[in-house]
């Protein structure tokens, strides 16, 4: 084949398949024979040897007595080519020649298609290769390595990024499953170790935990740890693990400036679990959710899309209570750019109101407006957790009072309240219930556990939203009543006493009558300390039961 004409010389294993089959083509027609596909920059031409005029061959666009053209179309319909043979003389083709010339043209789409299934194969593995290498350095400069572990064998990979993420070279760290727990700190181990099984278990669709690992200098970072079995036996059993892990050390700092003394938050990324959310307050003061990810619908009860068509949808799940600190929190920050940090209630419609946690960090732009970047996550069993521990940790569990502790700080507070106004007035109250050792030695501690239950809750009933009732230890209970005279705690002393006489316990069918000894003392705002203002009361005490017992004293 010459380069006539722009005419293409063989560059590939098909084009020398096409250039032969031109060749062939002349030859069977004993006639000049071209091929042209593409167009513009991007048009090919094979032609006989020897063709000096293909420029003009290939502008006949129609059938002539000299020149036959045949296009050359796929089967969906796109034109891959044309087909031109080029006689000396006027001539028409007979059944047998138009058959092979059809046979011809069919090669040659063949061809032509599977130089395009090449050409389309090369252009995906080209773009393959560039999503890896892209991929890669992504994952390079992330802080992030990926670990494939066999459950099987017991064996583990790293990649080379995760080794480097605790600053060991490829050859300083084993492969055995054992030998990783070893760098988990001694106080996530437990937990790391049950977050896993979990997954292994099928509890939990994937595995995720924040923990600390220990690096090759013997220091600890902060990293977050995701995977997911990605392959089961016929039973279930868990035979393949795929994971990252994330250095999250700088976000675990900010997380602390941020918050203070508050406590150490659960699962920062998640996937983070929660919303991923970019707001704008514009120049005018209005706000706008500009992005916000697929979790928007699990916080909020929205899609994202309705949330970036209409940010007062935000504010409206807001708990009425908490909205105007959502707000104002918001407000502050833009105007001091101090980070956001808010723990708030949602209600969404159809569900029970959550609690939710957000973090962002803000940014003036040239416009003036804020931006901030952040997220919220659901952290409503954590609230429910520490509301537990709150109640564990200031109540008495029998009688599900104040416990002595509390109680203790709730007369300092009303000390402190006095002691700001001095024109107030309040009151304690000790009551101790008689012959409670006798109930036990008679009837058991079940019934005086009974006892101490059914006076705790005569107290409860009788006490207004200000008063606080605790139970001091034992028999002995205390109360003090919030601006409230002697004359008020006597009424109140009187009360107890007598609803106590006219609802006796029951055991086996038989009515156990309770009595109760008190003493009353002034809560005074010269009051050294509520200890002193508590002895008052216990000497007051010390008289009723001195006296005969069931009797209510001053002092």
């Amino acid at each position: 084949m010459q380069p006539l004409c722009s005419v293409n010389a063989p560059s590939s294993a098909n084009d020398e398949r096409l250039d032969g089959l031109v060749r062939l083509l002349g030859r069977y027609f004993d006639s000049a024979a071209v091929l042209v596909t593409g167009a513009g920059s991007a048009r090919r031409i094979w032609a006989s040897p020897g063709l000096s005029d293909v420029a003009k061959i290939i502008g006949i666009s129609e059938t002539t007595p000299t020149t036959l053209v045949w296009p050359l179309q796929a089967q969906a319909g796109a034109r891959l080519g044309t087909l031109y043979l080029h006689f000396d003389r006027p001539r028409t083709l007979d059944a047998r020649q138009q058959e092979a010339l059809q046979d011809f043209a069919t090669l040659t789409l063949d061809l032509l298609a599977r130089e395009a299934d090449e050409a389309r194969q090369r252009h995906e593995i080209a773009a393959l290769r560039d999503s890896e290498r892209r991929m890669a350095l992504a994952i390079a400069g992330s802080g992030t390595g990926i670990w494939d572990r066999d459950i099987s064998s017991g064996e583990i990979y790293y990649s080379s990024s995760w080794k480097a993420l605790l600053g060991y070279a490829d050859h300083e760290i084993g492969n055995r499953i054992e030998e990783s727990y070893t760098r988990v700190h001694p106080a996530d181990l437990d937990y790391v170790r049950a977050t896993i099984q979990a997954h292994l278990d099928q509890r939990t669709d994937a595995y995720e935990v924040e923990h600390r690992l220990r690096c090759r200098d013997g220091q600890y970072k902060w990293v977050c740890s995701r995977g997911k079995v990605v392959e089961r036996d016929k039973h279930g059993k868990p035979l393949r693990m795929i994971g990252t892990t994330t250095d999250i050390t700088a976000m675990r700092r900010l997380s602390e400036q941020v918050q203070q003394s508050a406590t150490l938050m659960t699962d920062l990324t998640n996937e983070i679990p929660g919303m991923v959310f970019q707001f704008r307050r514009q120049s005018d003061g209005k706000y706008a959710v500009t992005y916000a990810s697929a979790g928007a619908q699990a916080i909020c009860g929205l899609s994202a899309m309705q949330l970036m068509q209409d940010a007062e949808a935000l504010t409206a799940i807001v708990h009425p209570d908490d909205r105007a600190a959502f707000i104002d929190s918001f407000q502050l920050s833009a105007e001091q750019l101090t980070p956001w940090h808010l723990e708030f209630r949602v209600q969404v419609p159809g569900r029970e109101v959550a609690w939710c946690q957000g973090e962002a960090c803000p940014r003036r732009e040239a416009d003036g407006s804020v931006i901030w970047h952040g997220f919220m996550t659901d952290v409503t069993e954590r609230k429910q957790i520490e509301a537990e521990l709150q109640a564990f940790a200031t109540t008495d569990f029998l009688t599900q009072l104040a416990n002595r502790r509390h109680f203790m700080c709730q007369l300092e507070a009303e000390l402190a309240r006095l002691q700001r106004s001095p024109e107030q007035s309040a009151a304690i109250l000790m009551f101790d219930l008689d012959y409670f050792k006798t109930i036990n030695d008679r009837w058991g501690h079940d019934v005086g556990d009974q006892a101490l239950r059914h006076f705790a809750g005569i107290l409860s009933s009788q006490l207004r939203k200000a008063d606080t009732a605790g139970r001091l230890g034992g028999e002995e209970f205390a109360v003090v009543l919030s601006d409230a005279s002697l004359d008020k705690a006597m009424h109140f002393a009187t009360r107890i006493q007598s609803e106590l006489a006219r609802a006796p316990i029951l055991h086996a069918g038989e009515p156990i009558f309770l009595a109760v000894s008190v003493g009353i003392s002034s809560l005074n705002a010269s009051d050294a300390s509520v200890e002193a203002a508590l002895s008052r009361s216990d000497i007051a005490l010390y008289c009723a039961k001195r006296g005969g017992r069931n009797r209510i004293e001053y002092h």
